[in-house]
């Protein structure tokens, strides 16, 4: 079993491969059937990650969307002809950064707490 430490590298490790390819930009998202599989894939993940964490430690961040990122991603698995790639892009535009940043302060701190 991964620890809580791994599914949130898991997190940023998704966010940081999304951000390759979005910073492209919408266009080149629309346009490119690739990018879209790649970003959609890589969100999946990121709620593959979400979903395996510790009720714990979701509890602990109440002010993070897990429900939401866990939806996002049952959507993309089980209702995959019915995405909508404008919300997509505005996940990965708009929740991407912000999720990003309060995940590495959750490393920082809840895994160092942890270890004491």
């Amino acid at each position: 079993m991964r620890s809580q430490e791994a599914r949130l590298h898991d997190i940023l490790e998704a966010i940081e491969r999304i951000e390759k390819y979005a910073a492209q930009g919408r266009d080149a998202f629309e346009q490119d059937e690739l990018i879209q599989v790649w970003l959609l894939y890589h969100l999946q993940v990121l709620g593959e990650a979400v979903n395996a964490l510790a009720p714990h430690l979701q509890a602990r961040y109440p002010e993070l969307p897990w429900g939401q990122i866990i939806g996002m991603r049952n959507i993309l698995v089980h209702q995959y002809f019915g995405i909508d790639h404008d919300a997509v892009w505005s996940a990965v535009e708009r929740d991407l950064p912000d999720l990003k940043q309060q995940v590495q302060v959750i490393l920082s701190t809840w895994c160092d707490e942890v270890q004491r």
